[in-house]
C-alpha cells in the first residue's frame, strides 16, 4: 500500500503534523514560570509572570512579502503571515494562552478542552506555565505524536467515543458538573477567543500602516478567520484604516460547512453529512460537519464582499512545497488554503494592484 493510500484509509495518524518549540519555551520562560505556577504566592504575582510569558512568547509573529511567490502566481504585494512562530507551532497559542490566563485570575484549577491535534497542545502548554490542571478529550480513533506532547505537558487524556464534535460536548458537560474552565469554542468564552485572533489583524496593521485590500485565512471552526475580521472591524472603527479588507477563506473541498455555504449562497451554515466527509493526514485540521463559529465567519465574509474557495489535498501539498522552495517557510499543507483562494480568484478575475496578506497558520514538523 502506497503512503498516500495509507494516509486516506488507516484510522490513526489522522491528525495534522505540527511542530512547535515549548520545551526551549519552558526553558526560557523558566523563572517567570516559577512564579506563575506557584501556589503559595499571591494571584498578582502569578498573573503578572504569566503575562509576561505571552507578552514575550505569543504573537508578534513572522511577516514577509512574498516576492518569489509574486512572480510565480502573477499577483503583486503578497504578504505572509507565518503563525508558526508561535510556541506550539499554530496560532492556537493565540487562544490558548489568553484562556489559561483568564481561568488563572478566576482561580480555576482545571482547565478542559476538546482536540484532534493543536489546540490541545496549546491549552496543554498554556495551561503548564500557569499552574493549571488540563484535561483534554480526543475522539477515540484519532491517535497522533502530538498526544505524547500533551502527556509530556501534563495533560491528562480522556478518550471519547465519536467525533470532535462529541468530543466537544463532553468536555463542556464535564466542565459543567465539575466546576471546571471551558476553554472549548462556541461557548461563554467566543468573545475573548475572537479578541485574542483579533492580534493578527492588529500585527497587520503595525506592518502596513493600513488594512490591506484583502486577507486570506484558512477555515474550520471559523474562529480564526472571525477573530481576523473582528480585529480588522476594531481598527475601521477607530479610523485606523482607511477600508476594511475582503476576507477570503479556503478550506478543504467540500468537507466544511462556511465554505459550503458561501458557494452555494446560503443563508447560514449547514451541517454536512459526517458519514460523507473523508479525514487525510492533509485536510484534517480543516474538516468538519459542523462549523462551531462558522455563521460568525459567513457574516464576516459577506459584510467585506469577501470570497471563500475550495482546496483539495494535492494543491495543498503542492503550495505548502511552494511555499517552502521559493519562500523558505516549512508550513503545513493545510495552512495553505487561504492562499489558494485567493490565487484561484486571481487566475479567474485578476486582481488590482494592490496589498493582499495571507494568514499561513501552522508550521510543519
Amino acid at each position: 500500500m502506497s503512503e498516500e493510500n495509507s494516509q486516506l484509509t488507516q484510522p490513526f495518524g489522522l491528525m495534522d503534523g505540527a511542530s512547535g518549540v515549548f520545551q526551549q519555551i519552558q526553558q526560557d520562560v523558566n523563572r517567570q514560570r516559577e512564579i506563575s505556577a506557584d501556589l503559595s504566592r499571591s494571584i498578582e504575582d502569578r498573573l503578572e509572570a504569566y503575562e509576561d510569558i505571552i507578552d514575550s512568547e505569543v504573537g508578534d509573529t513572522a511577516f514577509i512579502r512574498a516576492r518569489n511567490i509574486e512572480r510565480e502566481t502573477g499577483l503583486r504585494q503578497i504578504f505572509l503571515k507565518f503563525e508558526g512562530g508561535n510556541p506550539s507551532g499554530t496560532q492556537k497559542d493565540r487562544v490558548a494562552f489568553a484562556q489559561a490566563m483568564d481561568a488563572l485570575r478566576r482561580r480555576f484549577d482545571t482547565i478542559t478542552v476538546a482536540t484532534c491535534g493543536n489546540f490541545g497542545v496549546a491549552q496543554a502548554l498554556a495551561a503548564s506555565l500557569a499552574g493549571i490542571r488540563c484535561v483534554i478529550f480526543i475522539p477515540g480513533n484519532y491517535h497522533t505524536r502530538r498526544i505524547g506532547e500533551m502527556e509530556s505537558l501534563g495533560a491528562q487524556i480522556v478518550r471519547v467515543e465519536g467525533d470532535y464534535e462529541g468530543a466537544v460536548i463532553a468536555s463542556s458537560r464535564r466542565a459543567e458538573q465539575e466546576e471546571w474552565y471551558d476553554a472549548n469554542p462556541g461557548g461563554r468564552n467566543t468573545t475573548m477567543q475572537l479578541g485574542a485572533y483579533g492580534g493578527i489583524s492588529y500585527e497587520i496593521y503595525d506592518e502596513l500602516g493600513d488594512a490591506p485590500a484583502a486577507v486570506a485565512v484558512p477555515v474550520s471552526n471559523g474562529t480564526t478567520f472571525a477573530g481576523v475580521f473582528k480585529g480588522f472591524a476594531s481598527l475601521y472603527r477607530r479610523g485606523k484604516t482607511s477600508r476594511m479588507p475582503r476576507m477570503v477563506a479556503g478550506s478543504s473541498f467540500k468537507k466544511n460547512p462556511i465554505i459550503q455555504a458561501a458557494l452555494k449562497n446560503r443563508p447560514t451554515c449547514e451541517d454536512l453529512v459526517p458519514e460523507k466527509i473523508r479525514e487525510t493526514r492533509v485536510n484534517e485540521p480543516l474538516i468538519n460537519w459542523h462549523a462551531i463559529d462558522g455563521n460568525i465567519a459567513l457574516r464576516a465574509l459577506r459584510e467585506t464582499n469577501g470570497w471563500a474557495g475550495d482546496a483539495s489535498d494535492k494543491n495543498m501539498r503542492s503550495y505548502s512545497r511552494l511555499i517552502r522552495e521559493k519562500e523558505g517557510l516549512d508550513v503545513l499543507p493545510a495552512s495553505t488554503a487561504g492562499l489558494i483562494a485567493l490565487i484561484e480568484r486571481h487566475k479567474i478575475e485578476p486582481l488590482p494592484n494592490d496589498r493582499y496578506v495571507v494568514v499561513l497558520t501552522g508550521r510543519k514538523s
